[in-house]
């Protein structure tokens, strides 16, 4: 499984980041990095919350 964001889509609320924080950041100019885009078992949950929170739908699971 990978998490994908939809970087145009993004708008930086970080709320991801709070749900997944080994997965992402939010860099110092507010952009999202994904520093984990390959996710295994142990990453589903925060991955799946970080999807579910995201309040413009920019990432999901593939």
């Amino acid at each position: 499984m990978r998490i994908v964001l939809d970087r145009p889509r993004c708008e930086g609320h970080g709320l991801c980041e709070e749900a997944a924080p080994r997965l992402m950041h939010l860099d110092d100019d507010g952009e999202l990095v994904l520093d984990h885009e390959e996710i295994g078992s142990a990453d589903a949950g925060p991955a799946n919350a970080a999807v579910r929170v995201c309040p413009v739908a920019a990432l999901r699971i593939a």
